[in-house]
Order: structure tokens, then sequence, then C-alpha cells
């Protein structure tokens, strides 16, 4: 788990593949679609989904010969885990601290 993690760390980092993820999230888009409106070439892209994709964030699905991309559910939710594992340790430890310091 904590290789995928680190994998999903390193990918969201890159503030292009952030906006694709995002982009993503809302609706699967073919390569083209995703590089409108972004400073980098479809090569670029494709790149930086393979990335996404390693690290299990998004999947695609081949449609004729093209390849439509959409956030990936099943790593996002992995992703999810751990963060609310964070918050949840957090806010016990925030617990804990405020009854000891109780007046």
């Amino acid at each position: 788990m904590n290789e995928l993690l680190d994998r999903q760390f390193s990918a969201l980092a890159d503030p292009t593949r952030r906006a694709i993820f995002e982009r993503l999230v809302g609706e699967a888009l073919p390569v083209g679609k995703l590089a409108d409106g972004l400073p980098v070439s479809r090569p670029a892209v494709s790149q930086h989904l393979k990335v996404l994709e390693d690290a299990g964030l998004v999947s695609y699905v081949s449609v004729g010969t093209r390849n439509i991309y959409r956030a990936d559910p099943e790593g996002i939710a992995a992703f999810r885990r751990y963060l609310d594992g964070l918050w949840h340790d957090a806010l016990t430890n925030l617990k804990i601290h405020a009854e000891r310091t109780k007046p």
C-alpha cells in the first residue's frame, strides 16, 4: 500500500497532472479533449496520463481508435482511505488533548 500511495502523491505533485485528474473526476475524456486548454502537447498529456494510470488514479477504455480516460474510483478510494485515517487520528489526538487541558 505504501508504494501505491507514494506513486499517487508523486503523480498529484505535478500541477499539470492535477489539472488533468481534476477534469477526469468530472467526466471521461479522450486525450485530445484533455489537451485542450492545457499548456502542453497531446504527447505530453499522454505521458501524464500514463503516470496517473500507474498510480491507479485513472483508467481508460478503448473506443475505436481512441482511449477514453476517467478517474478510477478504486484508486481514489484507496487514496481516500489513507487520508481518512489521517483525519481520524488527528481528531482523536485533538480530543485527547482537549480532555487533558480542561479547566
